[in-house]
């Protein structure tokens, strides 16, 4: 929504007391907008302390998944989960590298941890968790392409260790071979420059879904 300027002159001049509960009454209704103020004016803690955290968070997050392991179905529903946990940090504290960083991170400790799990379901069962987790990757293969280039040093490892935890379930390559991922590209630190366009390609001709 767009606010003329006739509305943001009447804001500006509103007393401070009344601008002060106007402002509180709204963020008890956007508790988003609150935890970001709350970082940015509050919070002692750094964008890396937070980042920490979340990773440590991710960690104990995919084993209690690999101990509590059900179904992929239910695997699947554990990631969306935790990647909504990821989406909220980065809203909180416009962590741009820990978006990617974390998401990969994920990525690789939820496959390293249920790999049997995986492989134990059928093909069909496990067909939309592998799709998910292709669709997973290329949303990070985007992330680290919109960061400064120097950052994909950073990268490289755990792409390569992602690339290999693929390479090595048969239904995740299944998964990325019929979904237009190059494992290959994760192994050798190989992001495609035109990947936005064979993202967008994909999606249209129905893939990734």
């Amino acid at each position: 929504m767009k606010f003329d300027k006739e509305f943001k002159e009447a804001i500006s001049h509103l007393p401070d007391k009344e601008k002060d509960k106007l402002i509180l009454r709204l963020l008890k209704k956007d508790l988003m907008l609150a935890n970001r103020l709350h970082f940015k004016l509050v919070n002692t803690e750094s964008v890396e302390d937070q980042r920490e955290k979340m990773e440590n968070r991710i960690i104990e997050r995919a084993k209690q998944m690999q101990k509590s392991f059900y179904s992929v179905g239910y695997l699947n529903m554990d990631v969306r989960f935790l990647s909504g946990d990821i989406t909220e940090h980065v809203k909180i504290t416009k962590d741009k590298f820990g978006e990617a960083s974390l998401n990969l991170l994920m990525l690789i400790e939820v496959l390293k941890q249920n790999k049997e799990n995986i492989l134990s379901a059928t093909p069909g069962k496990a067909r939309k968790f592998c799709v998910a987790v292709v669709a997973r990757v290329f949303k990070i293969m985007l992330l680290i392409q919109k960061l400064h280039s120097d950052y994909m040093l950073e990268f490289k490892e755990d792409l390569k260790e992602l690339g290999n935890l693929i390479g090595d379930n048969p239904y995740l390559m299944k998964a990325a071979i019929n979904n237009g991922l190059d494992v290959n590209w994760l192994i050798q630190s190989e992001i495609p420059e035109d990947i936005v366009a064979m993202h967008k390609d994909l999606r249209a001709r129905g893939y990734l879904k």
